[in-house]
């Protein structure tokens, strides 16, 4: 459905993993939970359309792949920023 809220959930931990993983994912109601855990655990968003777009093809727990790591590299630069900023 056109203009349904999305949201997906990434997670990396450079000792553990070879690349980020798509932790939670969903549309609507879905998308709204993912997004009040994430305020509740005042985690950084970052809104963006065709990536999350991308990002919903990509399975649950799994790496995601290497075609996306650009625009992945890309949130997690802003994540580090907003992160450090608030520190």
């Amino acid at each position: 459905m056109p203009g349904r809220k999305k949201a997906a959930a990434l997670r990396y931990d450079k000792n553990k993993e070879s690349a980020p993983r798509v932790t939670a994912k969903g549309q609507g109601e879905v998308a709204n939970n993912i997004i009040k855990i994430a305020q509740l655990h005042n985690l950084p968003i970052q809104k963006d359309e065709d990536l999350i777009e991308l990002l919903s093809k990509v399975e649950l727990d799994k790496e995601v792949p290497e075609a996306l790591y650009k625009a992945v590299a890309e949130v997690f630069s802003f994540i580090y920023k907003t992160t450090r900023e608030r520190k």
